[in-house]
């Protein structure tokens, strides 16, 4: 099950804060401008709208392209604000009632921009002071809760505001730094790759050189001694041949390497990120060459890039195994998935990454949100 974040706990504070405010009315307590039942509906639908309105649902919005999503979350913000102000308008003796706008107000950031949620606590305002002003014939007492409801509305707002782009700003930081953790994984790994070469080439041209001629020398002594001389460097030549070709498997070995370590390299991609757990399990029989060891972290660095960026998630489960002549790579995140995946262009740069090593991916984003990718083991 989901853990709740600060957010939601958030979000359910204020929930219970919305329905405390209007319970006078509901329980009977406080009578209404209009019939109660109707005062109720308007009571609901103004908390549904503003819920559905800052909520991130892939099921209600992932289906949606981001232009007409835009709209669409304007039109049932403004339901909750033109409902909200029903709300207390029709109410005007219910005492605590107008926090239900500052609620309202402080939810603006979530889907409007800073100007229009300005303009929506002036007019929250003007409706608090027009209420208040019903009841009391004291001028001064519409004044005042205009203003002091006014300047909460503000500073709520801005507040909201700062703390938006605050998480903002630390989301694209932990991007860069997931795409800078990775390329010096890959970096590390290249330099590794010239530097096995190199010594590679040392080897061969030093050493199996001079044991080549040694051999030859050797060889050519046997034919010109007598026996004994010949069992010795008979030996001798059974050890410089023996040495020539320990150096060849060592050449071998270092031309074509082992891979980075794979689980390694995929842990430091995906540690200390906040606000995401990422878990990484690499199966003991998989063995990546370097461009599978490439493939793999970037595709790693794509989805945890994905899932802070999309999914809300908390937890992320990679998980890499052999199947076969295959190697597969899942990665599960908790998060609110999408109805229908589109992918952008760091999935489909992804895609095209493992098609050229003989690969495939694939998406699900019913529950959570799920990759799978395969590529032919070496």
């Amino acid at each position: 099950m989901r853990r709740l974040g600060l957010d939601e706990w958030s979000g359910l504070v204020m929930l219970v804060v919305c329905v405390g405010v209007g319970s006078p009315v509901m329980l009977g307590l406080v009578e209404p401008d209009i019939p109660a039942p109707v005062w109720i509906g308007l009571f609901v639908v103004t908390l549904v709208a503003a819920l559905v309105a800052v909520a991130e649902w892939g099921a209600l919005w992932g289906a949606l392209d981001r232009r007409r999503g835009g709209v669409l979350r304007w039109a049932v913000y403004g339901t909750a604000v033109v409902a909200g102000w029903g709300v207390v308008a029709t109410a005007p003796r219910a005492g605590m009632l107008p926090i239900l706008l500052v609620v309202i107000a402080a939810l603006g950031p979530e889907g409007v921009r800073l100007p229009v949620n300005l303009l929506v606590v002036a007019l929250n305002t003007a409706v608090i002071a027009l209420t208040v002003s019903r009841v009391r014939d004291d001028p001064v007492e519409p004044l005042t809760a205009g203003v002091f409801y006014g300047l909460i509305q503000i500073a709520t707002a801005f507040s909201v505001t700062a703390v938006r782009r605050e998480q903002q700003h630390r989301r694209e930081l932990v991007r860069a730094h997931v795409e800078l953790r990775a390329a010096s994984l890959l970096l590390a790994g290249s330099a590794r790759t010239a530097e096995r070469l190199r010594i590679s080439r040392e080897l061969h041209d030093l050493l199996g050189h001079q044991l080549t001629v040694l051999t030859l020398e050797l060889e050519a002594a046997r034919h010109r001694g007598g026996d004994p001389a010949r069992e010795h460097v008979e030996r001798a030549g059974r050890v410089a041949r023996e040495v020539l070709a320990d150096v060849r498997d060592t050449v071998s070995a270092l031309r074509a390497g082992s891979a980075a370590d794979l689980a390694e390299a995929l842990r430091d991609v995906g540690r200390d990120i906040p606000g995401l757990d990422v878990t990484v399990e690499v199966g003991e029989d998989v063995e990546a060459n370097e461009e599978q060891t490439a493939a793999f972290v970037r595709a790693v660095q794509e989805i945890i890039t994905n899932t802070l960026r999309h999914a809300c998630a908390r937890e992320l489960k990679v998980t890499i195994a052999r199947h076969d002549d295959a190697i597969r790579l899942t990665a599960v995140d908790d998060g609110q998935g999408a109805r229908d995946v589109i992918p952008g262009n760091g999935l489909r740069g992804l895609a095209e990454r493992l098609a050229a090593l003989g690969g495939e991916i694939a998406y699900d984003g019913n529950s959570g949100f799920r990759v799978t990718a395969r590529m032919p083991a070496r």
